[in-house]
This record gives structure tokens, sequence and C-alpha cells, in this order.
């Protein structure tokens, strides 16, 4: 690894993302700050949408990593977050909002895999992005109430 103009996690959400998810996708991120470092800086979107084309398979799907062949270029992270209402009517309100922070750890386990330059592995991603999500659940008392 090189040094990089710039460093961190970011994260962006767009007019018409849920409050609730907003609000606990922030603190997740906060929190991933003091677990893990981000020598290249990559921002995460979060989009209203239902779902996202992924820009290499062009399927729609609920969250992508853009992971660059140059690593001076700064990968990112599309969550979409359009379905929280239904996931509510589903699996209540503790588990919609797992599932955004679930796929938000999902594609931060991707981007560790890219700074390694190893292959992005999806069965890695899955299980320790549930891990991930699952040691942030036992350090917070909010309305997740893991």
């Amino acid at each position: 690894m090189g040094i990089y103009p710039r460093t961190g996690l970011r994260l962006r959400s767009e007019a018409g993302v849920n409050p609730e998810v907003r609000s606990v996708c922030i603190k997740f991120c906060k929190w991933l700050r003091t677990q893990m470092e981000f020598p290249v800086r990559v921002v995460i979107y979060l989009k209203k949408d239902y779902q996202i084309k992924n820009r290499t398979t062009k399927q729609m799907v609920t969250a992508t990593f853009f992971a660059p062949y140059d690593k001076n270029v700064e990968p990112f992270i599309r969550i979409a977050t359009g379905d929280y209402s239904e996931l509510i009517e589903e699996r209540g309100t503790k588990d919609a909002l797992y599932a955004m922070l679930d796929s938000i750890a999902h594609e931060i386990i991707h981007y560790q895999q890219w700074l390694e330059n190893r292959e992005l592995n999806e069965e890695e991603a899955e299980e320790k992005g549930y891990i991930l999500v699952d040691s942030y659940a036992e350090t917070i008392n909010s309305i997740l109430g893991f």
C-alpha cells in the first residue's frame, strides 16, 4: 500500500432515504471507524431505490462494491434502502435495520478483500459481515434492541 491522499469511511445519504435507516447507518459507520482502518477512502452511498444496477453484471441488486483496478482510484459502496418499509412488514423493525447494516458490513468485507488484493469472495463477505454486525449489536443499547 502506498500513501493515498484521502483516507477514511464516509457515508452519504440521498434525499428520500428513511431517516431511521440513515440514523442507524450513521451510528454503525461511526463504530466501524473505531474497529478498522480505512487507508483508501471509501464512500457508502445510501440510495432510496428498491434495487440498484450492478455496473459489472448489470443485475439488479440491493448492494454493490465498486472495486477499481487502480488502487489510486477510490472505491465506493452503494446500498439500496427502498425496501425498508416492506422489510418491516415482513420481519419487524429490528430485523429490517439489521438487514441494512448487514448489507453495509458485507460490502465493507469486500473492501477489505480489495485492499488485500484478494478475489472478492461472497461466502467470506456474508460470514464476516454477519459477525461484524453482531459485534456492533453487542456494543449498543439502541432501538435495535438485539
